[in-house]
């Protein structure tokens, strides 16, 4: 729920005026919600019980936290230091709330299990692709960590599997326009000035028929890499949206995950200047155990 903060008042902080807006829901239910950490400002960063009143400001919370079915993948974390912490984060886990997705992110347990509730997401990654997410612990450094993203001074090296096809000649750079219309699932090419580069490289393919690619995007566009793949002709495997959108599966159906995994992240640190080049530890599930990951949901669940 979105709530913009009157232009007049004077509450002092955030929370009196919470309090006296949703006075029908309950004693100590907005208390809760901002001791849950489930109160956030427009940059996503949870709102202190004593954050100040700001007029005209937005702020975002769940009155119900609804239910959630958990995602039954543990997020490794690859790297801490007191600034930062990268996670390798699995497939069906998204990065920070959104939508129905609160509790089951990756930004939530991790400030669980960590004990670390200022945590904050620098980038994110789409809820059904894994691999490595920069979160940063003090947010009066975030913005650094941000523009580190924005300007492209961080290396992003994507791992996909995808059908191979003898005639595409690779490695190539695809340079296009894309476009991601309010309402719609799928992203789109369109005509005009490219927002949007990649660099496609084919690292193997076997007599199966599957291929395993090297994906370096310059730009981050929405869903850039899955749409480059299919103009290219070789969609990513468990893709549900391209080149078709396909009916949304039940929940806690865990299977035939999006066969895209964020590899690795060269970036310098804008606070410390360490040099750091990190690796996830997944590997596509239908690369090294195809029959399993395309198996009829019997068996366990598969977070790669």
């Amino acid at each position: 729920m979105r709530v913009r903060l009157p232009g007049t008042g004077d509450w002092a902080t955030v929370r009196d005026h919470l309090v006296q807006r949703l006075s029908g829901a309950g004693v100590g239910v907005v208390e809760a919600l901002l001791d849950a950490g489930l109160v956030v400002g427009a940059d996503g960063t949870p709102l202190a019980p004593d954050a100040p009143y700001r007029p005209g400001a937005y702020v975002w919370f769940h009155r119900e936290l609804p239910a959630e079915v958990p995602v039954p993948f543990p997020v490794p974390v690859v790297y801490r230091d007191e600034h930062i912490v990268v996670a390798d984060k699995p497939h069906f886990l998204a990065t920070t709330p959104r939508g129905s997705h609160v509790a089951e992110t990756a930004l939530a347990r991790l400030r669980r299990e960590l004990g670390v509730p200022t945590l904050t997401a620098a980038h994110r990654l789409d809820r059904l692709t894994a691999g490595l997410v920069l979160f940063t612990v003090r947010p009066e450094e975030r913005g650094a960590y941000q523009t580190l993203f924005r300007d492209r001074r961080v290396r992003k090296v994507y791992e996909a599997v995808a059908p191979y096809d003898p005639a595409l000649a690779l490695p190539v750079t695809v340079r296009s326009r894309i476009v991601k219309e309010r309402g719609s699932l799928a992203a789109r090419e369109v005509p005009g000035e490219p927002n949007a580069v990649t660099r496609v490289e084919l690292v193997e393919h076997r007599a199966d028929g599957l291929a395993r690619y090297r994906l370096t995007p310059e730009t981050g566009q929405t869903h850039q890499l899955r749409v480059h793949m299919n103009a290219l002709g070789v969609p990513l495997l468990g893709d549900p949206l391209y080149p078709v959108v396909a009916d949304p599966v039940p929940p806690g159906d865990f299977r035939r995950p999006l066969q895209l995994v964020a590899r690795e992240l060269e970036f310098t640190d804008p606070v410390t200047g360490v040099a750091h080049r990190l690796r996830s530890a997944r590997t596509p599930g239908a690369w090294t155990a195809y029959a399993r990951w395309a198996g009829d949901g019997t068996g366990p669940a598969r977070p790669a």
